[in-house]
């Protein structure tokens, strides 16, 4: 197998390609006398501390759940794997219908059906392939976690003759330990945030800095209170927080910045794709993105949420009545969810009281007083920049009542503005200069 997988992968392979082999042996043999058929014993020789090994660790996942998986993994590595096997068994072709399997459009090899896993797993024996078909059944771990699925088949159609199909995410992390992060699109309406600033760099008050702690925690700790502590029977998953304030004032850092400390991807929901003028859609572009994002962990940061977590109306037409029924689904998909969603609002009473009931946190980011602005302009600028003697940041931020947002966009265009006229390394700045970027900042909002 390939080399650049993990050891228990490959081991885990090669363990496949004996039980194959074996209840190919077993089922061609069956005008001979032949013994009962076993899998065989299936254990890992070390820890090799790949993502595969924590998977098939922590999931618990059974001998024969982990054949399926295999099966379905397979053609992403060695897409001859099955031809080969069976053309042991049938060297001049044929049909081999009870083995299940399909031609892809563009794969050449054999992609694994149900069917194929009924077979290897059970053979021809009704009642054992009954109990293999709980594994691809909608209650099995497998579905719920959205891990692997069974392709939709024809009307008519046998179900499991329906394509083994393992998630992307999951693929591309039990082969080379991580996953994709999604991009953007209509299909999945949310942009992945990162950031190179660290906590340091964020001036928030003690208030805020507190509470902000306290989704730190659930991060960290969730995991001992739901399951080492078996508080998962008595408390719903996941954790919802508000941010609201004014613009500017550190919601989609904070946000931000909690993935990187913690690990986490952060995605910023853009419900201008989510919303939809059509009856359904909202909820159908809703449901494709909790969908992905269920078990990943991901922070979901729904800016401006006003516009889908809004108010409901009272009931005066039909628009009026769906409206209320995407809010509805909405409050039920995010309470489901079990990671971290943000919510952030500009204003708290523009959010519906049925969501602020059910917020674990609700979080004040006020703009910031005079001793913030202080400490937000004595961090802004680059090291490059020199001042002159008339420029005193305690004036600024006494005269001046600007978000952190509205201040780095001051020195975004007064840095600008000295290179173009300047061009050296060592830049001067003089006051009127950062008044000249403040007032132009000001004129933006119409003030």
């Amino acid at each position: 197998m390939e080399q650049n997988m993990s050891e228990n992968l490959c081991y885990a392979l090669d363990y496949l390609q004996k039980v194959v082999d074996q209840r190919l042996a077993h089922y061609f043999a069956k005008e001979k006398p032949a013994a009962s058929f076993n899998l065989p014993v299936l254990s890992f020789p070390k820890d090799d501390g790949s993502s595969f090994t924590r998977f098939v660790r922590q999931s618990g996942v059974k001998t024969e759940e982990l054949i399926v998986l295999l099966l379905a993994l397979v053609p992403h590595v060695a897409p001859s794997f099955l031809d080969s096997l069976i053309g042991k068994y049938l060297p001049n072709g044929g049909n081999f219908p009870s083995f299940g399997g399909v031609k892809g459009k563009n794969h050449r090899g054999m992609l694994p059906t149900g069917e194929t896993a009924l077979f290897v797993l059970a053979g021809e024996d009704i009642s054992a392939r009954m109990n293999v078909e709980a594994i691809l059944s909608s209650t099995h771990f497998f579905a719920n976690e959205r891990i692997l699925s069974l392709e939709e088949v024809p009307t008519g159609e046998p179900r499991m003759s329906g394509k083994l199909v393992l998630d992307s995410d999951y693929l591309n992390w039990l082969i080379n330990g991580y996953m994709y992060l999604p991009k953007m699109s209509m299909t999945f309406p949310a942009q992945h945030l990162t950031t190179k600033m660290a906590w340091e760099d964020l001036v928030l008050n003690r208030s805020t800095l507190s509470q902000v702690q306290e989704l730190k925690d659930w991060i960290q700790y969730n995991d001992v209170l739901f399951f080492d502590w078996g508080m998962e029977k008595k408390l719903k998953p996941g954790y919802r927080a508000l941010f609201h304030g004014p613009p500017g004032t550190g919601k989609t850092l904070t946000a931000t910045l909690l993935g990187n400390e913690t690990g986490k991807a952060v995605f910023r929901i853009d419900l201008s794709m989510v919303i939809s003028k059509y009856i359904g859609e909202t909820e159908k572009n809703l449901s494709n993105l909790f969908d992905k994002a269920q078990n990943k962990n991901w922070i979901l940061f729904f800016d401006e949420a006003d516009a889908l977590f809004g108010k409901r109306t009272n009931v005066k037409d039909a628009h009026d009545r769906y409206a209320n029924q995407e809010v509805a689904y909405l409050l039920q998909r995010i309470e489901d969810y079990p990671g971290l969603a943000i919510l952030a609002s500009n204003f708290k009473s523009n959010i519906d009281e049925a969501f602020l009931r059910r917020f674990n946190s609700i979080i004040y980011f006020p703009m910031p007083p005079y001793e913030e602005r202080l400490v937000l302009w004595q961090k802004a600028f680059p090291t490059q920049v020199q001042f002159s003697h008339d420029v005193s940041f305690d004036q600024l931020a006494k005269q001046y009542a600007l978000s952190g947002s509205h201040i780095m966009n001051v020195v975004h265009y007064v840095c600008l503005q000295a290179i173009a006229s300047q061009n050296k390394p060592i830049v001067q700045v003089a006051h009127k200069d950062i008044v000249q970027g403040i007032q132009r900042e000001m004129a933006k909002e119409g003030k």
